[in-house]
């Protein structure tokens, strides 16, 4: 069973409501439909009411499948607005919010922020920059998080680590050049992010060109900063660094080029990358040359689960994405 029949199945375990901003979306509404039909999500689709339910109807689907939410209905747009403004971290107003909430975008973030939904998935209609900026204002960043980012899985065929095939790696989507303080909240992003994914005790690495001090350079002064503060902020969580690649993730490597005790070195399952740069370079790679599947990117750094898709992404892809968000959904409640 390969992970994502894994995930799948963690999903159908525990069913999260996933609100789908986009439902009109052809592509959107059928993985909303696929999964939900199969039981591995509680697909809420916000919008036009009846604009839904007729393009529902048109394309064969059984609305029962679905929760509709009609942005133009009052009477609970008024019970989301008055949960919302009463919450203890209030980022709008009353009126702002709702004049936010004729998008549904920021309808459906909203009904996560009171509970009403356990994760918030679009990307298809709306670009990256809409998703973080509706993120950021209605849901917010988690306590000590400065900054959005992202994470992937990558399933690599013939790699044998910490986790069999399997390795995380971040940011190599979103944060283009992250300062000391950005990268640590990537890796404690990173580990929480794991963690609720997969229940891996998550063993994180600072990767750049150097492995303890055998290089030197400004490039390297950001990772071992960046090491420091995330060390410092979540004394609890396994991060180490700075090393090379090879260092993080080979034990044979590792045993020759660290010289002290590390809980990481070797057998890292979490890799984090100094910049974008490096980040999009090493995923492609690894795609082309170990043939891997990566799964993602996931966005992290957020107070609940949100998901930004690919535009171009098929409907077998979203439907992963889905159920991936789902499990972390229901992980980070524990």
């Amino acid at each position: 069973m390969n992970i994502l029949d894994q995930l799948y199945e963690k999903a159908k375990a525990n069913p999260q409501k996933v609100a789908f901003p986009e439902a009109a979306n052809e592509k959107m509404m059928q993985a909303a439909y696929e999964t939900g039909k199969g039981g591995y999500i509680i697909p809420i689709l916000v919008g036009d009411g009846a604009e839904i339910k007729r393009l529902a109807a048109e394309r064969g689907y059984e609305e029962g499948v679905f929760t509709i939410v009609d942005i133009h209905e009052e009477a609970y747009k008024n019970e989301i607005i008055a949960k919302y403004v009463a919450l203890p971290t209030t980022r709008l107003k009353e009126k702002a919010l709702g004049r936010r909430m004729e998008d549904p975008l920021y309808y459906a973030m909203a009904m996560q922020a009171v509970d009403e939904a356990d994760v918030t998935f679009a990307g298809i209609d709306n670009t990256t920059g809409d998703v973080l900026l509706a993120g950021q204002m209605i849901i917010g960043l988690k306590e000590g998080i400065s900054t959005v980012s992202s994470i992937g899985l990558c399933d690599i065929p013939g790699y044998e680590g910490s986790e069999g095939s399997l390795l995380a790696v971040g940011d190599s989507a979103v944060c283009t050049n992250p300062n000391a303080e950005q990268l640590a909240s990537i890796a404690i992003s990173a580990c929480d992010t794991v963690a609720s994914l997969l229940d891996w005790e998550p063993r994180c690495a600072m990767v750049c060109y150097s492995t303890l001090g055998s290089g030197q350079g400004e490039l390297i002064d950001k990772v071992t900063e960046a090491l420091k503060l995330a060390q410092e902020a979540r004394p609890d969580l396994a991060i180490d660094g700075e090393f090379q690649l090879d260092s993080a993730i080979v034990p044979a490597v590792a045993a020759k080029k660290v010289q002290r005790e590390s809980k990481v070195a070797g057998k890292a399952n979490v890799v984090i990358w100094p910049d974008l740069n490096v980040g999009n370079v090493a995923v492609k790679l690894i795609q082309q040359f170990g043939h891997a599947n990566a799964y993602g990117p996931m966005l992290q750094g957020f107070n609940k689960v949100v998901c930004d898709c690919s535009r171009g992404a098929p409907v077998s892809e979203i439907k992963g994405n889905v159920v991936i968000s789902a499990v972390r959904a229901a992980g980070s409640k524990k």
